[in-house]
């Protein structure tokens, strides 16, 4: 059973790879347009180049670590300056 696993890592990495090619919207696409790294992913996939390129070059990444952003996108309820007023404010009106 051992003697597989390098192959099925293999075919794992491929397919997760091409899903992703899939799922990644165009715009965060990088370098080549998204049909190109699709042919690239399927035709160098049992060798892990298409999906390796892919991963290093191919798609706009998150910067790790940091602080996190606040690009005007959803903001948990206990970080929402705005929420956190209304909530005084409820509580002033109660009293």
């Amino acid at each position: 059973m051992l003697r597989y696993l390098p192959f099925l890592l293999v075919l794992a990495v491929w397919i997760y790879a091409f899903i992703d090619v899939l799922n990644t919207p165009e715009k965060e696409v990088r370098h080549l347009p998204k049909v190109v790294w699709v042919i690239i992913v399927l035709l160098f996939g049992e060798v892990l180049l298409g999906p390796i390129a892919w991963f290093v070059t191919g798609k706009k990444r998150a910067s790790g670590g940091g602080a996190p952003r606040r690009s005007g996108g959803w903001v948990a309820p206990d970080d929402n300056p705005e929420f956190l007023k209304g909530l005084d404010e409820d509580r002033d009106r109660d009293k």
